[in-house]
């Protein structure tokens, strides 16, 4: 029997849906929850990706702000611009987009985000606090959280289930581990080094596939009845379609939508999900100043 699909499509129209309904409601107190964005240099992806938010925002109530600077742009005059935004009262979330150019350290740049506008999640401290029991960060990255939304909302039980991620980077790997220990899964995060691979995965009552490399997971990875999450984000070569590419995920989907329980789709799963966890993360920015 074929898996379930995880609509991430649906789901991530209902969190909008709520989100809408939480900046309508702040509103009507004078608020106006911001988004601003920072964009440096050309590369087409991230001036595509920094488009759909903005889009998102306007159609989620959100005032988005957007901060468009060429790849010459300095360390010194990103961080300033940061540094501004970081005390603009308008300005609720900043979300800095990446990859930045070689010559800007990523990291002073992040780091200058305040933790109560770090939206994208990705400050030391609010991963820190990922990482300690009994601590909450004030945000969650948002593709991790989404895998989490993706669980929960599907009906995945995640306390006390066996989960195994592939793939350990800072943006989805690690904190999408830690989150999922928060819940009381046992986790194995499993890299290029992780031996009889196949057999590790094949324990998984849950599998998150983050790794990108197309198709990697097989179905016979799988175990029966498993959740898959497939965070990959692939082009392949397909001279059936009229760019002659397409995008496919880490896992072999056809392969293992006939072991799985319920499985992601690429695109439609877990993408859809970012961009909708963003704005929640900013509308909260936002409650937290009318509090």
């Amino acid at each position: 029997m074929a898996a379930g699909l995880i609509d991430g499509k649906a789901i991530a129209a209902d969190i909008r849906a709520e989100v809408k309904q939480g900046a309508t409601r702040l509103a009507a107190k004078g608020i106006t929850p911001g988004l601003a964005t920072v964009l440096v240099g050309d590369d087409p992806a991230s001036h595509k990706y920094v488009s759909m938010k903005r889009k998102a925002c306007a159609e989620a109530g959100i005032q988005s702000y957007h901060n468009e600077l060429p790849a010459s742009t300095s360390q010194k005059e990103v961080l300033s611009l940061v540094q501004g935004l970081g005390s603009d009262d308008k300005v609720h979330g900043i979300l800095v987009q990446l990859p930045l150019p070689d010559h800007i350290d990523e990291e002073t740049i992040l780091n200058a985000v305040p933790l109560s506008k770090d939206v994208d999640g990705f400050h030391p401290l609010n991963i820190g606090a990922l990482a300690m029991k009994g601590r909450d960060s004030a945000f969650v990255p948002c593709t991790p959280n989404g895998v989490i939304e993706l669980l929960i909302r599907s009906g995945v039980e995640i306390d006390g289930a066996n989960a195994v991620v592939l793939g350990r980077s800072n943006i989805v790997g690690m904190p999408v581990s830690l989150l999922l220990v928060k819940r009381n899964a046992t986790v194995t995060i499993c890299h290029s080094r992780t031996k009889d691979l196949a057999k590790v995965t094949g324990g998984a009552d849950i599998l998150i596939a983050a790794i990108g490399r197309a198709h990697f997971v097989k179905g016979d990875m799988v175990k029966p009845g498993a959740a898959v999450i497939d965070v990959g984000t692939n082009m392949i070569d397909d001279p059936s379609r009229k760019s002659g590419r397409r995008l496919v995920g880490d896992v072999d989907f056809d392969a293992a939508k006939e072991v799985a329980g319920a499985i992601t789709p690429v695109p439609g799963g877990v993408g859809p999900m970012t961009i909708a966890m963003l704005l929640q993360n900013t509308l909260r920015a936002a409650e937290r100043v009318e509090s």
